[in-house]
């Protein structure tokens, strides 16, 4: 196919930007790929794996001539990068990226575009909880979906262009309004893995005659809890920063969670068998 992107500089070569840089090239569709990051170490794994044609720590040197910038890096720090790439940004450069809260990353990257550069928000929902250059392969995104969050600010034409590279890799692209993504998201993904993590550390913490209860732990317990091996600094940031729709859901799923106990504590057979049954079966309509 011809080539859609002479050259394309990846910020964060891990997991999500390695992925994506891997996917464009088995599909022919970028010239060169220059990885930016601070791990020295981490853009040499990217350079030796074929990821990257080159790399460098330096930010505004990475981006010179490039036709699209994607951001991977925790999203309370995108629109900081963004505000730090925006004076070496070549004329018509699309700059996009991969966090998974979009209301104040959209409306802070596109207040920094300089005329002629265009911002796309955009969501991949793919992952797992390994990171770094060397946990990328070209197939994460297949079968995937990745989100894009345009605004009446967006470019139609800068739009077209991410929504076709995401294309390329095999993922299925939809759009939303940015605040209603980050309401989706905060029920089905960021409040999974705050629960995650909040039940690790409760069982971690518990005093049970001076037993370590984790080493008891079979299948069912580490295959619930396999998201909080993720990063904490980025689940950090995306709790602080779609705070108010995380805030909702955990109030959501406390008032769930409250039904629960009330039911086993007066021992009501009928209403846990009902409470379960109605879960069971949304669950086993997730497709």
């Amino acid at each position: 196919m011809t080539t859609m992107i002479d050259r394309l500089a990846i910020i964060g070569v891990g997991l999500i930007g390695g992925s994506l840089a891997r996917a464009l090239r088995e599909a022919g569709a970028v010239g060169s790929v220059v990885g930016i990051g601070r791990s020295r170490a981490n853009l040499e794994d990217a350079l030796s794996l074929g990821i990257c044609d080159e790399i460098t720590q330096d930010v505004l040197e990475g981006v010179q001539g490039a036709g699209m910038v994607f951001i991977s890096v925790p999203v309370c720090s995108i629109p900081a990068v963004v505000a730090e790439i925006a004076p070496a940004l070549a004329p018509g450069c699309i700059v996009t990226d991969g966090g998974s809260v979009k209301t104040a990353i959209v409306r802070e990257c596109e207040a920094l575009m300089p005329a002629g550069c265009h911002f796309v928000g955009g969501h991949p929902i793919a992952g797992t909880e390994h990171s770094g250059a060397a946990s990328s392969f070209a197939t994460l995104y297949r079968g995937k979906r990745c989100i894009l969050t345009p605004t009446e600010h967006t470019d139609p034409a800068a739009l077209e262009t991410v929504d076709r590279i995401w294309r390329l890799t095999g993922a299925e692209v939809c759009s939303m309004e940015p605040g209603h993504h980050d309401r989706i998201f905060a029920e089905i993904s960021h409040l999974p893995h705050v629960v995650a993590y909040a039940l690790v550390h409760a069982v971690g913490t518990a005093d049970v005659e001076g037993e370590n209860v984790l080493s008891y732990t079979a299948g069912g317990f580490r295959d619930f809890t396999r998201i909080a091996s993720s990063d904490p600094a980025m689940w950090r940031d995306i709790a602080l920063m779609n705070r108010g729709a995380l805030l909702a859901s955990i109030d959501g799923f406390s008032a769930s969670l409250d039904e629960l106990r009330r039911r086993i504590d007066s021992g009501d057979q009928a209403g846990l068998t009902e409470f379960f049954t109605t879960a069971k079966q949304f669950r086993d309509g997730i497709v």
